[in-house]
């Protein structure tokens, strides 16, 4: 490889190392305006947190939660209100939540908005008390897959009926209530509120249902209305909402963005690796990974050893290349690159899913760039692809066909090469291995480019 083709080779591979560092350093204060907001207990005396949980359950929400409730606790508050409005999400999620609920030393109250369903009546259920809004709804915990059908594997149904089962049990609420909001076989009837559950049923319970089976402990309009029931109404309140990059982060971490970052960071490094020259692969992939690292991170589950891990091994990468290793930088470089991206995740068998499916597509993504752009390829630095042409401006040798045939007389002796004069012209030849004495008469017998091949004529 020329040395300057070399030079500015590396001088891309660098760039893109300096590019997801600077990346990560830029996000890095942006992500720490997520601990901005902390609550001075001097300040505020006794007080209320007011929580939102109106999303869908996930990553994202468990940590902004556990700041939430880290918060409260610093601030030694009197209550926490978890203000209910889902359709449920991840049951790995909800499950963090409900032990963060049932560890926390501020007690805490449910206030369900218009719907707890599915992983949020888990969510309500290790509240401390349940308060619901007229008209609203809990129940329907079955679980489910990403399409909606209904997941039937023994082992998954009955862990998820247990956990529901607890946590009605800790808050002494009828745990067959709980039963019939998960498991389509189970059959139940409940004459308090004159509903029969049958095979293939999920139970939901209404505001007015819920109190009258004890999963409420009292219908209200609002927070305030809440807050007056608890004889709370005097206290300072203090509403935690997700920051902006708590937001940003939780939409980073939805499967599908999350996937679709790894497939653009993966296909922008590669490209820019092995198809040099254009620079904007190489930027948008580095920033595309650092967005990933960036949602984990203020999510909680990223620290900078991730990024560290992440960042030598696109370094061994670029090493392998160009130092002979009999693929072991490479292996290490794959190796720290999955490494970097497993370990910033919160569940490391989704993660390698996720980073799975996305470099098969960034390797069709890569294949499909390369071809177009086969000749700006790294590898075409390390193979003469220019033809000696006149056209390309060299000039080639004189043809020796012209001479096939022809005869001369030699001027030096052939042992076995020699100088033969024909006509005027002198010409360097070879015989087919026989010595000639010069003044001898010869004929050109073979012609290969600018090899002659003479004999003598007897």
């Amino acid at each position: 490889m020329p040395s300057s083709s070399l030079k500015s080779w590396f001088s891309r591979s660098a760039l893109l190392l300096l590019l997801a560092a600077l990346a990560w350093s830029l996000i890095i204060p942006f992500a720490s305006a997520a601990d901005t907001d902390k609550a001075n207990p001097s300040a505020n005396g006794p007080a209320v947190f007011v929580i939102p949980v109106e999303q869908t359950i996930e990553s994202g929400l468990s940590s902004f939660l556990t700041r939430a409730y880290k918060e409260a606790e610093t601030a030694q508050a009197e209550k926490i209100i978890l203000v209910i409005n889902t359709y449920g999400g991840l049951v790995t999620s909800a499950d963090e939540i409900g032990h963060l609920i049932r560890e926390s030393s501020v007690p805490t109250v449910a206030f369900v908005r218009n719907n707890a369903i599915s992983a949020g009546s888990y969510i309500a259920l290790n509240a401390d008390q349940i308060v619901m809004r007229p008209s609203s709804t809990i129940g329907d915990a079955a679980v489910v897959d990403g399409t909606g059908a209904l997941i039937d594997d023994p082992k998954i149904l009955s862990l998820w009926t247990e956990k529901m089962e607890g946590a009605a049990k800790m808050n002494g609420r009828n745990p067959d209530i709980a039963i019939a909001m998960v498991d389509p076989a189970a059959e139940f009837q409940f004459p308090e509120i004159n509903k029969t559950v049958a095979k293939g049923q999920i139970l939901t319970l209404t505001a007015e249902d819920a109190l009258k089976v004890g999963y409420a402990e009292k219908i209200a309009g609002s927070v305030e209305e809440t807050l007056a029931w608890l004889g709370l109404e005097h206290r300072t309140v203090i509403e935690i909402t997700p920051s902006p990059a708590e937001n940003l982060a939780r939409w980073l971490l939805s499967p599908l963005i999350r996937t679709l970052l790894l497939i653009i960071g993966i296909a922008g490094i590669a490209i820019e690796l092995f198809v040099p020259g254009f620079g904007a692969p190489g930027i948008i992939g580095a920033l595309s990974f650092g967005l990933y690292f960036f949602g984990h991170y203020v999510a909680g589950f990223a620290g900078l050893e991730s990024v560290a891990i992440f960042v030598i091994g696109i370094g061994l990468l670029i090493v392998e290349l160009f130092v002979p290793s009999f693929g072991i930088l490479g292996v290490l470089g794959i190796a720290s690159l999955v490494g970097g991206v497993v370990l910033a995740a919160h569940d490391r068998g989704d993660a390698l899913a996720s980073l799975g499916t996305a470099s098969l597509i960034a390797l069709v993504i890569v294949i499909i760039f390369a071809w177009i752009f086969k000749k700006r390829g790294v590898w075409n630095r390390f193979i003469l692809s220019e033809r000696l042409t006149k056209e390309e401006g060299f000039t080639p040798a004189a043809s020796k066909d012209v001479l096939l045939f022809q005869e001369g007389v030699t001027q030096t002796p052939l042992r076995p090469s020699g100088t033969v004069v024909i006509g005027d012209e002198r010409v360097d030849v070879v015989t087919s291995g026989e010595f000639v004495d010069s003044g001898r008469k010869v004929k050109v017998i073979k012609v290969e480019g600018t090899r002659v091949v003479v004999k003598e004529i007897v």
